[in-house]
């Protein structure tokens, strides 16, 4: 089935759908409390709103030969309610909310919560568009003697989920190719990049072989190779222009106002939409890797002044270390990711600063502070898609499809504006080298006046 391209309006009383389908002969409509779904084929859309929408009188559908554009207005249940984000198409597309399977579906499980995002029981690894047929082909050969088997094994282990005490030791792998990349899921990309040139992967062949540990110990021997006290020193002395960088005041301080382009709707919506079975453990690495994500993205987007320009591909690229060292492993806690991030901050990029990091990491928390809206934004303020940071753009497309929700990232940014990293955490004698530039020390002409 094809996805049409589709936009959404509001007034206090209804909603209206616009599709372009060319061809209209027979249409299918169904309203079933915040899904909006139709069917033209070969064309095939469902929508969840925030809120219910009803068939009435006042609702109706009318179709455009000349413009191949189909028209759907539906009320609104409660007359007035705002229906938040409906020009995020991506969060419209997404399957029904918890909330709402609780009230059609059943009770949820014990921990389940309760208006988040959805939750899938099953992993969609490839095939169909429509989760329906992937449903129907993955349950075709399934017998009631193996739903009774599962169902008793649950049963015995007292429905409790199953823990273990974390390990040392390097887990067991029998395969000299080790996974990479989202939730660990990719290998085989990097077998032949030494035969090409590449200024961002810092691991090249050895990418497929090295384990998490070996990656975290190549990652920070390779920032301490690119470290340099001069540079650092220059621009803690010459400052003038980072002061200005600093004090510019970043799209994400207000978050709101901000409308996307047919363009780029289009754009996100290409973006493959899948459904992973993401553990506690994975979700909350995924949040951590999405910090040094945004933290490359706010160092770019502040240090360009919102222009993006050729170098800030690079500039991502090397920053975010589940990038360019495809480095997830130390991400431990939120300031163990900070750390890292304000290590590469200083290493690699033209501007290395400690305050200019300290901004970069306020910023941040505005991103999340906007929510599922404002992290997507990051879509619309740099057009990531088109100047080559494809990892970024196709990484918080994914993590927006299965993770995120308003009310977690929402608290990701109090999280974030709680710690503050110390100097000392670095590994760098940043302290020294700022109290010799500000002349704690005597230098031989003060002492010649004395």
């Amino acid at each position: 089935m094809i996805t049409p391209k589709f936009s959404c309006t509001q007034n206090e009383s209804s909603v209206t759908i616009s599709l372009y389908v060319p061809s209209a002969s027979e249409v299918e409509i169904d309203v079933d409390g915040t899904q909006f779904s139709v069917h033209i084929n070969p064309y095939f859309l469902r929508l969840n709103f925030s809120g219910n929408v009803v068939e009435d009188d006042d609702s109706h559908a009318r179709y455009d030969p000349s413009t191949g554009y189909l028209t759907v207005k539906l009320s609104k249940e409660t007359r007035g309610e705002y229906f938040g984000d409906l020009d995020l198409l991506a969060k419209l597309l997404a399957p029904r909310s918890s909330s709402v399977a609780e009230e059609t579906d059943g009770p949820l499980s014990e921990g389940e919560p309760k208006g988040g995002v959805y939750h899938p029981t099953i992993e969609v690894i490839g095939g169909s568009d429509d989760p329906a047929e992937e449903l129907a082909a993955a349950t075709e050969n399934m017998t009631l003697d193996e739903e009774r088997r599962v169902l008793l094994e649950a049963e015995q282990a007292g429905w409790h989920y199953p823990q273990s005490v974390p390990s040392d030791q390097p887990e067991l792998s029998t395969s000299i190719n080790k996974p990479y990349g989202f939730l660990d899921a990719y290998s085989g990309y990097f077998k032949h990049v030494g035969h090409t040139s590449n200024e961002v992967n810092e691991l090249g062949e050895d990418a497929e072989r090295l384990t998490m540990a070996e990656r975290k110990k190549r990652r920070e021997a390779h920032e301490s190779q690119k470290w340099d006290e001069e540079y650092y020193l220059a621009d803690f002395v010459n400052d003038e222009e980072i002061q200005e960088i600093i004090r510019w005041e970043s799209p994400y301080a207000s978050g709101t106002g901000v409308d996307f382009t047919e363009e780029e709707n289009a754009a996100m919506l290409r973006l493959p939409r899948k459904e992973y079975l993401v553990s506690p453990t994975q979700s909350r690495t995924l949040e951590l890797t999405l910090i040094g994500v945004l933290f490359a993205f706010a160092y770019d987007l502040r240090t360009t002044l919102g222009d993006p320009t050729t170098e800030s591909a690079w500039t991502i690229a090397s920053l975010c270390p589940a990038f360019s060292a495809l480095d997830v492993s130390p991400f431990s806690d939120m300031r163990s990711t900070l750390v890292t991030s304000y290590r590469r901050a200083l290493a690699f990029p033209l501007y290395r600063n400690w305050k200019l990091c300290e901004r970069c990491r306020e910023d941040v928390g505005d991103i999340l502070k906007g929510g599922v809206r404002g992290v997507t934004l990051t879509h619309k303020v740099r057009h990531y898609h088109r100047i080559g940071t494809s990892a970024m753009y196709h990484w918080l497309g994914a993590y927006m499809e299965i993770t995120a929700s308003d009310d977690r990232l929402g608290k990701l940014s109090t999280e974030i504006a709680n710690i503050t990293p110390p100097k000392t955490s670095i590994g760098w004698a940043l302290e020294e080298l700022e109290d010799a530039a500000q002349g704690l020390e005597p230098d031989s002409d003060d002492e010649a006046e004395d």
